[in-house]
């Protein structure tokens, strides 16, 4: 996953005002496509051009905003390295091109790394959801035609009619 390396690119995605949150972790997100009001031009336009906040398409990219309220260095860095290694894991969870700001709660110093797991997964999960778009090249089937098993997205088994419970 790329990084947001520029003032520019992060107030571009905080603008926006869509996020998700738990106890210890804020994610504010920017989908291509989803906003009217940017319009995407060219790829190579974008790069001539120094338009940052125009996300091409395929491309997923991630900005960390862990404030001193969270602790002296040494615990901002442990959660910046936390945030980095489950947003990797997690990565196949998210739309094929976002923009993330992964804002750490000052509670976030404190969290495990199993509780930190846990709400990322829920939250990559709750932005799919209200982002109605679906990863790994999926876009043609709906969220209720998905079955979540582990961490892998697959086809669920529907029943026909006549199969089922017979008396």
């Amino acid at each position: 996953m790329e990084r947001l390396r520029s003032h520019r690119e992060f107030t571009a995605v905080l603008r926006r005002h869509h996020r998700v949150s738990s106890r210890d972790l804020v994610i504010h997100y920017s989908i291509p496509g989803s906003d009217q009001t940017v319009t995407p031009l060219p790829v190579a336009s974008v790069a001539h051009e120094g338009r940052h906040d125009i996300l091409p398409a395929g491309r997923r990219r991630m900005g960390l905003a862990v404030s001193k309220n969270v602790g002296k260095a040494v615990t901002r860095n442990k959660v910046k390295r936390r945030f980095r290694q489950l947003a990797g894991s997690k990565e196949g969870l998210l739309p094929s091109s976002c923009d993330l700001v992964m804002r750490a709660k000052p509670s976030a110093a404190r969290a495990t790394y199993e509780q930190l797991e846990e709400q990322v997964d829920r939250l990559f999960r709750d932005l799919m959801r209200k982002t109605g778009k679906i990863s790994g090249g999926s876009e043609g089937r709906t969220q209720s035609d998905l079955q979540l098993v582990g961490s892998k997205r697959q086809p669920a088994q529907r029943l026909e009619a006549n199969e089922g419970c017979r008396a």
